[in-house]
């Protein structure tokens, strides 16, 4: 056999071995996705929320497309968008590890829902005051259900195992808080994972809302924010003054903002991102979102927009409290509840033509 016939035979299997391995690799892929979609869809599949309209449903009033679970409001038609991906993230106030803590599990002192609108290819995100009254069911120390009590929310997390118990009782929580909102997953990330998640997008870059004395930022100034101050952004807050909590999801708020713009650019050039995210925070994470369905939301969300108008925060009163006990704050939110029900409307309904 001559050498020229040979080299063909041993190009040809490396061909026909490369073509085999990327194709059994795109197939591994596909499923992934696949399988992805299908858990994320499960986890909510037929929910609906709660809302009830505001004015009487009359025959003749509605279209004949009317279905259980849509509202009237203010003479228009609304249908919840099954298709939403509604997505909850805790920012937990420790900086260890995530792990089993028997004597403090932390607060839930960040509090936001990420939703993602296959409709319209866009992302929003819902920012919630970690002291909005809601109702939190109580325990005691031996895990025994004790009463549902109008608290704030953060306290909801310490009613657990600062693990998927705590989760699971928070996303209850704030499911209830938003009329009883289908929620596809969770994620609970611990505090001191904020310089990673920092790094993995290049710091971001913000002008300072406020003073923060100790890590040197001044109000005003255009910040590149780096591992260190990232972390005193995102958490630090003058506790003796009325309101630093507001003003400090405010900030977190920012930073979200302008974490997503920055992420969503670097998507388009490297889509495994959102993976790559993914496996640095699992030490520091409590999660029900699975490998599968980040590799499925990756390749949705790459064309997705996002920008300062898909930002929402309930607006409310803040007032102070005296059980200073179980509120270290000693402040309460109460959300205003038309504006509450109508960023509901606007973010997760549609107006059904007649």
């Amino acid at each position: 056999m001559s050498w020229s016939l040979r080299i063909r035979k041993i190009l040809t299997w490396i061909i026909l071995t490369v073509s085999a391995v990327i194709f059994v690799g795109a197939m591994a892929f596909l499923a992934l996705q696949i399988s992805g979609r299908r858990r994320l869809e499960q986890k909510t599949c037929g929910t609906v929320p709660c809302l009830s309209g505001t004015e009487p449903v009359e025959a003749g009033v509605l279209s004949e497309d009317w279905q259980e679970g849509d509202v009237l409001y203010q003479g228009v038609h609304y249908r919840y968008n099954s298709d939403i991906l509604t997505f909850l993230f805790f920012g937990i106030d420790r900086r260890e590890e995530a792990g089993d803590a028997k004597t403090d599990v932390g607060r839930a002192d960040a509090v936001f829902l990420l939703v993602l609108d296959p409709h319209t290819k866009e992302m929003s995100v819902i920012g919630v005051d970690r002291n909005t009254v809601a109702d939190v069911d109580v325990y005691d120390r031996d895990g025994t259900f004790v009463a549902t009590e109008k608290l704030p929310l953060c306290l909801q997390y310490t009613y657990g195992d600062g693990l998927h118990v705590s989760c699971e009782r928070s996303e209850a929580a704030v499911s209830g808080l938003f009329y009883e909102l289908p929620i596809n997953g969770y994620a609970a990330v611990n505090m001191g994972a904020i310089p990673m998640i920092n790094a993995t997008v290049g710091g971001v870059k913000v002008t300072a809302l406020e003073d923060l004395a100790e890590s040197g930022i001044r109000k005003g100034e255009e910040v590149l924010l780096d591992d260190r101050s990232s972390y005193a952004y995102l958490h630090d807050r003058d506790e003796q003054m009325p309101g630093s909590a507001r003003l400090r999801l405010q900030r977190q708020l920012q930073y979200v903002t302008a974490y997503c713009e920055t992420a969503l650019a670097s998507l388009k050039e490297n889509p495994a991102l959102p993976i790559e995210l993914f496996r640095v925070l699992e030490k520091y994470m409590v999660t029900d979102i699975s490998v599968d369905e980040v590799s499925y939301l990756a390749t949705q969300v790459a064309d997705y927009t996002f920008n300062e108008q898909m930002i929402y925060l309930p607006e409310g009163e803040t007032l102070q409290t005296e059980d200073s006990v179980r509120d270290t704050s000693g402040e309460v939110f109460y959300p205003d509840e038309t504006s509450l029900y109508e960023m509901m409307l606007k973010v997760f309904y549609e107006e059904v033509k007649k």
